[in-house]
């Protein structure tokens, strides 16, 4: 089994680390075409790092056949344009079989998402991860940190047993938390993924990471693109011009806890003709109100 290069996969997660949507088809199936089209859309306009069976693709409301689907669809698409990082998760043996299935489908990494569980110990967090990436000694492997209990040192010393493990997406909105998390654990042991997209990008850039996800990124790739090109420029005042441009668009998405996270992001690439605006339970299609506000948005922006 070949060994991705590591210096690679660190070097794809010090970027717009985009997670697609999963469009539907009229009957509920996975729009294959329509997905990878968004794919093409995402990698034609300088997008390298792609993650099929993300948050904003509905990860929990996919089937396993689904999830496995989408993975292939990814790395078909990817080709030699862009670097795949699948979402896995779940009980522990679906998490170790999807990492496998992503290795066997030519995946060079995977994101290990948040168990799902009202009892998670910060030593059986670990050894979640741990078991995850010791079946993939291959591949790259980033944990999704969404708690804030857990401990740099808990990170620290996964990284010391998992040479696999590069990264870490960290998405619990607290600056100072992630700037203490981060130095913890070990600053430049692990690239930092600002995992709570475009509207924290900045601050936890000033804090010591590299890239950050986007789901924004399916709809104006542009911009996620140009905030990057200027953070990585050191240029916060231009950054923050990106930042206003799309806040109005992110705050819908982040209200009620995310409730409409993803619909919103589908209903401005059904504004587009790109997507079906159809989500699964337990998000729901936008009212007409909110509608008519994703459009307008779109709209200023030029797309």
């Amino acid at each position: 089994m070949t060994t991705v290069d590591l210096t690679a996969v660190r070097a794809a997660l010090a970027d717009v680390v985009a997670i697609p949507v999963t469009p539907f088809a009229e009957d509920g199936t996975v729009d294959r075409d329509a997905y990878r089209a968004l794919l093409r859309r995402l990698t034609g306009s300088g997008v390298r790092t792609l993650t099929p069976n993300g948050n904003t693709g509905e990860f929990y409301a996919l089937s396993p056949e689904e999830r496995s689907l989408l993975t292939e669809l990814a790395v078909a698409e990817a080709g030699d344009r862009a670097q795949v990082l699948v979402g896995v998760g779940h009980d522990l043996s679906t998490a170790v079989a999807a990492a496998r299935h992503a290795r066997d489908a030519g995946a060079a990494m995977v994101m290990v998402h948040q168990p799902v569980h009202p009892y998670v110990a910060e030593e059986g967090w670990a050894d979640y991860q741990r078991t995850v990436a010791d079946a993939v000694p291959e591949l790259g492997v980033v944990p999704y940190v969404r708690d804030p209990r857990l401990s740099g040192e808990t990170l620290a010393r996964l990284g010391a047993l998992c040479p696999n493990v590069v990264a870490v997406k960290y998405a619990v909105p607290d600056a100072a938390r992630f700037a203490a998390f981060a130095r913890d654990a070990g600053l430049d042991r692990f690239v930092w993924i600002a995992g709570l997209a475009e509207l924290y990008a900045p601050v936890y850039w000033a804090a010591g990471a590299t890239g950050f996800t986007s789901g924004l990124v399916n709809v104006a790739p542009d911009l996620s693109v140009a905030m990057l090109a200027r953070l990585r420029a050191g240029d916060f005042p231009a950054a923050m011009e990106v930042w206003e441009r799309i806040r109005p668009f992110e705050e819908l998405r982040a209200a009620g806890q995310s409730a409409d996270n993803v619909s919103v992001v589908k209903e401005a690439l059904a504004s587009l003709g790109l997507c079906r605006r159809e989500v699964r339970p337990p998000s729901r299609p936008l009212p007409d109100a909110l509608r008519a506000e994703v459009a307008t948005l779109v709209r200023r922006w030029g797309l």
